[in-house]
C-alpha cells in the first residue's frame, strides 16, 4: 500500500509539472510588442489541452491546442501604441501565466559583434558615459538582452541569463546593455513619441556566417566542408567535434610535413632567418600581413657553470596559439591557448654550461599570433638567478597556412557557421519587429570576396524570419590600425567595400563610421554618433520623417589627360581647402596619393604627377584613412572605388 501511495504521488506530481504553462524568455513582464502586428504567443502546456490567451488591450481570448509535445502557438493581434497592459495565458489546468506592464510600440533587433555588444559601462568606458547613465531613466524604453548561446539546430527559446527578460530602461539596467542599441532606441523614442523596445543580440568576435542559417551557408562558397560535416553528423555536436578533431589532425600533419628542417642545436642565421626584438606578436615582425602559420623563434643564452645542475624554469609569457619548445634541440614542453602564460619546468640535465639554444615553434591558425607579453616577462630562472631573454631573437617563417587548403572552423566555438543564428536569432521569430540594426564585420576581415554573398544571404535569412521587407540598417567599419595615405591592398578597406553589397537588397541602409575610429582601438568610444546615424536611416526610410541620413555619392567619373573629375550627387563640405583621402591609379595597378581640390559645390578634381594616365580612384581606401569629405549635417562620404 505504501508503494502504491508513493507511485500515485509521483504520477500526480508529474502531471502537475506537465500542466505548467511555460512561455519563452522573450515573453515577460515589461515587454514591448510591435504595434499593429501579429504576436505569436508560443510555449508549452499540458499536452492536448486548450490554451487560452487573453490580452488586456482587446479583451478577446484567442485559443490554441497544445500538441502531444505540449507546444502551442496562439496568434494575437497587437494594438496601436500605448499601454500598460496585461496578457494572461492558461491551459485551464494550472494557474497559468500573467504578463504585466506590457507596452505597444516599435521593436528593433540590434545585433552583431563586439561593437554592438559594447556595454555602456563595464568595458573601457564609452564617450560621455556618466551623463549617459545618469540620464537613462526612460520608462517607455524597454531593453531585452539575449544571452550568449550556441546551437547546431534552430531553437525555440533564448537564454537571458541574469538579465531576466525585458526591463525598463534605468541608470542601472542600461549599464550592461549595448550602448549603440540604447542610444538608437532613445533617439527613436524622442522622435516617434511612442514606446520603443530594443533587443541586444550580440557576441563579440563573431563572423557573419555564425549568424546565418544552414540553408544559407550551403549557398556561400567556402563553407562546403562545414555544411557537409553538419549534414553528415546529423547536426550532433559530439559527432561534429570528433569529425573536426580528425580533420584538424590530418590537416596539421600535412602542414608539419612542409616545415623546413632546422638545426635546433645552433642559432640559425641563414637564408630566410631574420632578427627581431623579443616579445613581439607576428604582426610586428617581418612575417607578412595577417600571417597565420608556423614560425620558428630562436634565442641563445649563456649559463654560468656554477648554475648547472640546479632547478630550471622557462618563463615565456603567453603565445598565440600553440608552441612546442626545445632546448639544445630537445623538446622540453608544449603549450596551447593564446592567453595562457608559458611557465615550463625543464630538467636540470638539459641545461649545459655556456651557450644554450632555445627554439620555439609557434603555430597560429587565425587572428593574431606569436608572443603576447612584453620582453620583460621572458626569462630563464635557475635556482635563485634570472637570465633575461629580452634581446633580439632569430625568426623563420616555416609554413604559411595561406598556401594550404582552408582549415575547417573549430567546432564548439562561437565562430562556427549557423550556431548563433540557431540559438540567438531564430528563436525570436515569433516576436514581430520593426527592423534590424547590425554592427559587424571585423571578424570577416581578410575574406572580403566571401563576405559579399554572405551578408546578402544572412539578410535574406533573417527576412524569412521577420518578413521579406524587414528594414536592415548596418554600420560600415570604422577606421582602425596604422594611419596610411596610400594602402591599395588594405583588407579593412576591402571588407568595407564588401559590406556595401547589402545595399543591393531593397530596404537597406548603411551608416558610415569611417571617421569615428581609433587607430589603436578596434572599439571606438564614440557610440553616440554611430547610433545617431543608424537612427537617421530608420527615421527617414522606415518612418517617413524627412531626415538627412546619407552623404553625397559619386555619380560620374571622367578623365582629361592626367586629371580625373569626380562629380557627386550633392554639395560637399571638406574640412580643409585641400581634399584628402583620394588615391589615383593607372591600368597597371600603380597607385599614388591624389592631389584633390573642390570645384564648385559637388565636384572634385584629382591628379598625381606620378600617374600619367589615371583610370581609377579610391576614396578612404586604407585601414585607417584620412578622408575629409562630408555632406550635410557632417555625415561622411562613404569609402568607395571607381574605374573609368
Amino acid at each position: 500500500m505504501k508503494n502504491f501511495l508513493i507511485s500515485a504521488v509521483a504520477i500526480t506530481a508529474c502531471m502537475a509539472l506537465q500542466a505548467e504553462v511555460k512561455l519563452p524568455n522573450y515573453l515577460s513582464d515589461n515587454m514591448i510588442v510591435q504595434r499593429n502586428a501579429t504576436l505569436k504567443v508560443s510555449g508549452t502546456a499540458a499536452p492536448g489541452s486548450t490554451v487560452s490567451v487573453t490580452p488586456e488591450w482587446s479583451g478577446k481570448t484567442v485559443k490554441a491546442k497544445a500538441g502531444a509535445d505540449g507546444k502551442f502557438v496562439a496568434k494575437v493581434a497587437t494594438p496601436e501604441a500605448g499601454g500598460p497592459w496585461m496578457l494572461e495565458v492558461t491551459d485551464g489546468i494550472d494557474k497559468g501565466v500573467t504578463l504585466r506592464n506590457i507596452l505597444s510600440g516599435e521593436v528593433w533587433l540590434c545585433a552583431g559583434q563586439s561593437n554592438m555588444e559594447y556595454p555602456t559601462r563595464g568595458w573601457t568606458e564609452v564617450m560621455d558615459v556618466d551623463r549617459t547613465i545618469h540620464t537613462a531613466q526612460h520608462p517607455d524604453l524597454r531593453l531585452l538582452h539575449v544571452a550568449k548561446r550556441m546551437a547546431f539546430t534552430p531553437q525555440d527559446n533564448i537564454e537571458t541569463a541574469g538579465f531576466q527578460g525585458w526591463q525598463e530602461c534605468t541608470p542601472v539596467t542600461v549599464q550592461d546593455f549595448s550602448t549603440v542599441a540604447y542610444h538608437f532606441g532613445k533617439r527613436l523614442l524622442e522622435e516617434l513619441k511612442v514606446p520603443v523596445g530594443v533587443i541586444d543580440c550580440s557576441w563579440g568576435g563573431t563572423p557573419a556566417e555564425a549568424w546565418t542559417s544552414y540553408e544559407g551557408i550551403c549557398g556561400v562558397p567556402g563553407f562546403e566542408y562545414e555544411a557537409d560535416a553538419m549534414k553528415r553528423c546529423n547536426f550532433d555536436g559530439a559527432k561534429l567535434s570528433a569529425d573536426y578533431d580528425a580533420c584538424r589532425a590530418n590537416w596539421m600533419a600535412n602542414a608539419n610535413k612542409r616545415v623546413k628542417p632546422a638545426d635546433m642545436t645552433v642559432l640559425n642565421e641563414g637564408e630566410g632567418w631574420f632578427s627581431a626584438p623579443a616579445g613581439q606578436p607576428f604582426e610586428n615582425i617581418d612575417l607578412g600581413a595577417n600571417f597565420d602559420g608556423i614560425a620558428l623563434a630562436q634565442y641563445a643564452f649563456d649559463v654560468p657553470e656554477e648554475l648547472v645542475g640546479q632547478p630550471v624554469k622557462l618563463h615565456l609569457g603567453a603565445i598565440d596559439d600553440e608552441d612546442v619548445t626545445y632546448l639544445n634541440g630537445k623538446e622540453v614542453a608544449r603549450g596551447f591557448g593564446p592567453n595562457n602564460p608559458r611557465h615550463y619546468t625543464v630538467p636540470a640535465s638539459d641545461v649545459k654550461a655556456g651557450k644554450n639554444i632555445l627554439t620555439i615553434r609557434m603555430t597560429d591558425t587565425g587572428g593574431g599570433g606569436g608572443f603576447q607579453n612584453p620582453a620583460s616577462d621572458m626569462y630563464v630562472e635557475i635556482g635563485d638567478k634570472r637570465i633575461g631573454l629580452d634581446g633580439n631573437w632569430q625568426y623563420f617563417k616555416a609554413v604559411d597556412f595561406a598556401t594550404l587548403p582552408k582549415l575547417p572552423v573549430s567546432v564548439g566555438g562561437s565562430s562556427y557557421p549557423t550556431v548563433l543564428y540557431n540559438a540567438m536569432a531564430s528563436p525570436l521569430k515569433n516576436l514581430p519587429i520593426a527592423g534590424t540594426i547590425w554592427y559587424q564585420g571585423c571578424a570577416n576581415v581578410g575574406r572580403a570576396d566571401q563576405y559579399r554573398p554572405l551578408i546578402k544571404t544572412m539578410v535574406n535569412d533573417w527576412r524569412k524570419l521577420w518578413g521579406e521587407n524587414m528594414p536592415f540598417y548596418f554600420v560600415q567599419l570604422a577606421g582602425y590600425l596604422e594611419p596610411k595615405s596610400l594602402q591599395p591592398d588594405s583588407e579593412w578597406a576591402a571588407l568595407r567595400d564588401a559590406q556595401t553589397a547589402a545595399l543591393e537588397l531593397p530596404n537597406t541602409g548603411m551608416a558610415v563610421a569611417i571617421d569615428l575610429g581609433n587607430p589603436g582601438d578596434i572599439h571606438p568610444r564614440n557610440k553616440q554618433d554611430v547610433a545617431d546615424r543608424l537612427a537617421r536611416l530608420a527615421l527617414n526610410d522606415t518612418y517617413g520623417r524627412p531626415t538627412v541620413c546619407r552623404a553625397p555619392e559619386l555619380v560620374s567619373l571622367s578623365a582629361d589627360g592626367n586629371k580625373l573629375t569626380a562629380k557627386f550627387s550633392g554639395a560637399l563640405d571638406p574640412t580643409s581647402v585641400a581634399v584628402t583621402g583620394f588615391i589615383i591609379g593607372d591600368k597597371d595597378g600603380n597607385f599614388e596619393v591624389a592631389n584633390g581640390r573642390l570645384q564648385g559645390a559637388d565636384t572634385v578634381i584629382l591628379s598625381s604627377s606620378k600617374i600619367k594616365n589615371p583610370v581609377e580612384i579610391r576614396y578612404d581606401w586604407a585601414d585607417y584613412p584620412g578622408g575629409n569629405l562630408y555632406g550635410a549635417d557632417h555625415l561622411p562620404v562613404a569609402p568607395f572605388a571607381k574605374k573609368l
